[in-house]
């Protein structure tokens, strides 16, 4: 089977590099920059970040970078692993894995974010493992918990916890809800509210890290049956439904500097939405769901199976825009009613994106393409989005 060959190519080069890589802003993370005086200034920070990120050649290991566990790219990897657990059994003896080997890692990778997590014993949360300064200017430091490391994390933990049946990694993962409701602050919006991208800052204007904090909060209401984690995953996901454009549409964020369109974020608004509903029990949010889900298959694939970035704009075509679509297709519950178009945007991945070693490319362009291999951004999103791909052709 080409997908499982390819699939495999990715598998062998991720434990080759015993997971840890390189990020797209990971330049603060370069002992030379850290020699500097500029490290002190955050203009210099912003710019040097940028360099890295937007550089088609990797200056990493000139410019000492390490490579290094990233906490949501190992929560990706989690989540995979667990999915290939689950296909494995399904094979039976064609299997070509043992499920020992498999549960394994997962446990390895489980007990390491354990070990990683904020040290709040009652409010498990994640960051980053570098200093990341923002656009407006503000610099969050590293492990800076954050609301979507701390999606990922927590959902790859419930996952492991269904293969493993260890208590602790469930018990962990839904402490993730008080990190959501006592330490993310809240804006109003609409009817109801945006939360925080993380607890320092007062950055309550992204509508896809609003609900991931949602999909935290639905999927802990599946397991405690605590109305104030559905209660509050309602109120913000209404502020983000009332903020839908009438074509089904949503812009980045609320600010002027945030209105633009893009693929893999309208797929994450998209699984919230989802989230909400199967573990709420709740089809107030359908007809949202529906129109925004028309728009992102209609707006963001080319009849080739070529994603697109942008809702007006091809190019730069991110790994996390065909990814992410094998994701959205799984969770909606869709993916065979469009797995013809899942299978055209999977061909032109491999054909386009995958490098003969196995790893993913960062950006593809129309002249001057980033083949960077990283980490997070691009192998552990991969893995995780053809994991769900897997799935669903095993069907």
């Amino acid at each position: 089977m080409e997908y499982f060959d390819r699939f495999d190519k990715l598998k062998t080069y991720l434990e080759k590099e015993s997971f840890k890589g390189w990020d797209p802003y990971d330049g603060l993370n370069s002992k030379v920059f850290q020699t500097l005086p500029l490290k002190h200034w955050d203009i210099a920070r912003w710019v040097w970040i940028q360099f890295f990120k937007r550089s088609p050649v990797n200056l990493r290991k000139l410019l000492l970078v390490p490579k290094e566990y990233n906490n949501k790219g190992l929560g990706l990897l989690l989540t995979a692993y667990c999915n290939l657990y689950e296909i494995n059994e399904k094979l039976g003896e064609k299997a070509p894995y043992t499920q020992r080997s498999i549960k394994d890692i997962i446990s390895l990778m489980a007990d390491h974010l354990l070990c990683s997590k904020s040290d709040n014993p009652e409010s498990a949360s994640w960051g980053y493992n570098f200093d990341w300064q923002a656009r407006r200017l503000f610099l969050f430091p590293r492990n800076t918990p954050n609301v979507v490391t701390t999606y990922f994390v927590f959902y790859g933990l419930i996952q492991a916890y269904e293969v493993t049946q260890k208590e602790e990694y469930l018990t962990t993962a839904l402490s993730s809800a008080n990190f959501v409701l006592n330490q993310l602050k809240r804006t109003p919006s609409g009817s109801g509210f945006l939360f925080s991208y993380s607890s320092l800052d007062g950055n309550n204007t992204v509508y896809n890290a609003s609900l991931l904090a949602a999909k935290i909060l639905s999927h802990c209401y599946y397991y405690t049956q605590n109305n104030r984690y559905k209660d509050a995953a309602k109120e913000t996901i209404k502020a983000c439904v009332e903020a839908q454009n009438p074509d089904g549409s949503w812009y980045y964020g609320v600010l002027s500097v945030q209105r633009w369109i893009d693929s893999f974020h309208t797929g994450y608004n998209l699984d919230a939405l989802v989230a909400y509903q199967d573990f709420c029990d709740d089809n107030t949010f359908a007809q949202a769901f529906d129109k925004g889900f028309t728009y992102y298959l209609e707006t963001f694939f080319h009849s080739d199976g070529k994603p697109k970035y942008y809702h007006n704009q091809t190019y730069p075509i991110d790994i996390h825009c065909p990814a992410q679509l094998f994701v959205t297709l799984h969770r909606s519950h869709r993916f065979q009613q469009h797995q013809e178009l899942a299978k055209r945007v999977m061909h032109w991945t491999l054909d386009n994106m995958q490098d003969k070693k196995g790893y993913f490319y960062y950006q593809k362009k129309p002249i001057f393409s980033s083949k960077i291999s990283y980490m997070r951004w691009s192998n552990a999103f991969m893995f995780y989005a053809m994991s769900y791909f897997m799935k669903e052709t095993l069907k």
